[in-house]
């Protein structure tokens, strides 16, 4: 059997006081100037939502987010599921969810690790990796591009 990715157990612990500030109002950012979402996606096994925290970045007004843990339960639900809703503050948008395919996703993760992305490192690429380089963290970490649906409150 394959091993199961996983965040870090530190991460899980921030996460649960992440969400819990979150719920309660506070615009969080992460890392640098990345705005932090509550992304909230209905389990595929189970059908009750999941909400872990999560950062976006936008690329020529496109919105885009990737797995720095790799293949992980947000993704497997995302994937099955195809839609969830986002949280920032008092603010709830449901999205569509598109995952890139690697040759997309690297291109894009690419343009942004040179303009300074600091979750590259969680990538294991740098401003200097080969586009193959890139083409292989996207697959070991999914990227989406998000589409509004609209907001719910």
């Amino acid at each position: 059997m394959a091993k199961k990715n996983k965040a870090p157990l530190f991460v899980r612990a921030a996460n649960v006081m992440t969400v819990t500030l979150t719920h309660m109002g506070f615009k969080l950012v992460g890392y640098g100037k990345y705005p932090m979402y509550l992304l909230t996606i209905r389990g595929r096994k189970s059908g009750q939502p999941r909400t872990v925290p999560i950062v976006l970045w936008e690329r020529n007004g496109e919105r885009y987010m990737a797995s720095p843990y790799g293949i992980v339960d947000w993704v497997r639900n995302l994937r099955a599921a195809g839609e969830a809703t986002l949280t920032r503050g008092r603010r709830t948008e449901k999205v569509n969810a598109r995952e890139l395919p690697p040759r997309e996703a690297a291109l894009v993760m690419r343009d942004d690790v040179r303009e300074g992305n600091p979750f590259a490192s969680s990538f294991g690429v740098t401003r200097d990796s080969s586009l193959e380089e890139f083409e292989q963290a996207a697959i070991g970490h999914p990227m989406f591009i998000l589409q509004s649906m609209g907001y719910t409150r």
